[in-house]
């Protein structure tokens, strides 16, 4: 990583527990127990973790009432072998209006409970995020094109976590266009940000429902490519990993012309806000320094 974070990445670490939340949130949990899903699989320290087939059809509600496959290929880095007959259970449970809002009330839920029910300046933080997303490209951005569609509500919190999460989504489908542009599949990049991020080999990779044999083709063609030796990046992996990370970084261009001059105070703003949540055990407390994209 470079040692001065540009300010985009800066607005996405600030983002990213706001809005993240939401996969760990016990209310969602509870929300999505009551209409039949499991219940969360266990416990991080503090942090209750995501039940799968919730998460998935929780947060791809988004899209309304499609295919499983639809699903799969919006959530991008994940194996759709996996995520389809997860998302088909997900869909005979509860249809996506019904489990949109079991989402959007248990995020919500979570912030209030945290954070407070009054909490400052958040009605001008969420109007600044709301804004800046207005007029944000739509193509090829699945999740952000849901989360433009769907209405903003009037409760405070929830109003603060769906600015969030819109640019949340907007920034994590835009990665999804830069590592495809740049050549690489759903799994290769996922093994290439595993090690880029400071995590040991397959760390978040092996989760996502690839067989081992996967896992282990996918790095023979990424050291074929010179961007591995052994379990190591190379230096071209690194400079190709953070290349994509800048270009990422450049489809929020628009973002930040919207904050103008208000970013280094939102910035401020959202900051204890994050460290408040984490703290909680709202959000998983990354293991490196900025963890914001859908990788």
């Amino acid at each position: 990583m470079p040692d001065v974070i540009p300010l985009a990445r800066r607005l996405a670490a600030v983002i990213e527990p706001v809005a993240g939340q939401a996969q760990f949130s016990p209310e969602c949990h509870a929300n999505y127990e009551a209409l039949g899903f499991a219940p969360s699989p266990g416990m991080v320290g503090r942090t209750a973790l995501p039940d799968k087939c919730g998460f998935f059809t929780s947060r791809g509600a988004v899209l309304g009432d499609v295919p499983a496959e639809v699903v799969a290929a919006a959530f991008a880095v994940f194996n759709p072998d996996e995520i389809v007959p997860i998302v088909r259970l997900g869909k005979s449970l509860a249809n996506a209006s019904t489990m949109w809002m079991a989402r959007l009330d248990g995020a919500a839920a979570q912030l209030r409970r945290i954070l407070g029910p009054e909490l400052g300046r958040a009605g001008w933080v969420t109007d600044r995020l709301l804004g800046a997303a207005d007029d944000l490209p739509l193509a090829g951005r699945a999740l952000f094109a849901g989360q433009r569609a769907a209405t903003i509500p009037d409760d405070p919190m929830a109003r603060l976590w769906r600015s969030a999460d819109r640019l949340r989504e907007f920034r994590g489908d835009s990665h999804v266009q830069v590592w495809s542009a740049a050549g690489f599949n759903p799994l290769e990049i996922g093994l290439l940000s595993d090690l880029y991020w400071g995590l040991d080999p397959r760390a978040h990779t092996r989760g996502r429902g690839w067989t081992d044999e996967q896992l282990s083709a996918g790095e023979e063609r990424l050291r074929a490519r010179g961007l591995l030796v052994g379990d190591s990046l190379t230096v071209r992996g690194r400079e190709v990993r953070e290349a994509i990370e800048t270009a990422t970084d450049a489809a929020m261009t628009g973002v930040l012309a919207v904050l103008g001059n208000d970013i280094e105070e939102i910035l401020a703003t959202m900051r204890p806000w994050g460290a408040a949540i984490r703290e909680a055990g709202g959000y998983l407390t990354p293991m490196v320094r900025f963890t914001f994209t859908t990788d």
